[in-house]
């Protein structure tokens, strides 16, 4: 969800007010999204790089959390969507962990779209963790290397939560950005991507079907041939 700071800039406006519309944005996809039949829509909200940016704009994103799900549950709620978050929440200030656990708890029983947040998040981190688990695993004579494969690996990263939907079909980025930016680098092996300049506060629900058509247009193989 990239342009905020950008889309602010040319408004002659704090980065922080880009960020709260980014906010106001969120919940319109989340509503359109859910509307379309999509099952899981996972956002990167805050990376693990993200802690590099001055300490007034992090503490203002920390915030953001905490007024969306404030605000947002009661509709999540009503529209059977189901918030999941994967990312080192720990690290994250203590007002912000509880909001975000509060959603995930008080939206626990529905069986709708999820929405998953990725907070403190970082695919090299994620990927690292999942060997560590490995390692520890065949230490403790829980594994031999010999049962290691790609099932087992995915079943220790963070997506694992998601089951049969882990690996996302199509990334989205906005603000006219190229790169994968260490979002889930394995999940990632061969889902279709669509970059659209449209700065992240622009995006809308008609930007969502015109990335989503693009998709429907790929010709999908992974790595074989269609007949």
């Amino acid at each position: 969800m990239d342009g905020n700071g950008r889309w602010a800039k040319r408004r002659h406006l704090p980065r922080v007010a880009g960020h709260k519309r980014g906010m106001d944005v969120v919940k319109i996809v989340t509503q359109e999204a859910s509307n379309l039949g999509v099952r899981v829509l996972t956002l990167y909200a805050f990376s693990t790089e993200n802690w590099k940016r001055p300490s007034s704009e992090v503490s203002f994103l920390m915030k953001l959390p905490i007024d969306f799900f404030g605000t947002f549950v009661p509709d999540l709620i009503e529209q059977n969507i189901r918030v999941q978050v994967m990312g080192d929440v720990t690290k994250l200030p203590k007002d912000t962990q509880k909001s975000v656990r509060d959603a995930v708890a008080q939206t626990s029983r529905n069986t709708g779209m999820i929405l998953n947040f990725a907070l403190n998040y970082g695919g090299r981190d994620e990927i690292i963790q999942a060997v560590q688990s490995i390692a520890e695993q065949v230490s403790g004579k829980q594994l031999i290397p010999e049962q290691i494969d790609a099932k087992l690996f995915a079943k220790n990263l963070m997506t694992n939560q998601l089951g049969e939907l882990a690996d996302p079909d199509l990334l989205i980025r906005t603000s006219g950005e190229e790169r994968i930016s260490n979002f889930l680098l394995w999940q990632i092996a061969y889902s279709e991507m669509v970059f659209t300049d449209t700065l992240w506060p622009d995006f809308d629900e008609q930007e969502l079907k015109n990335c989503i058509q693009q998709f429907q247009k790929r010709d999908r193989r992974f790595g074989g041939i269609k007949k």
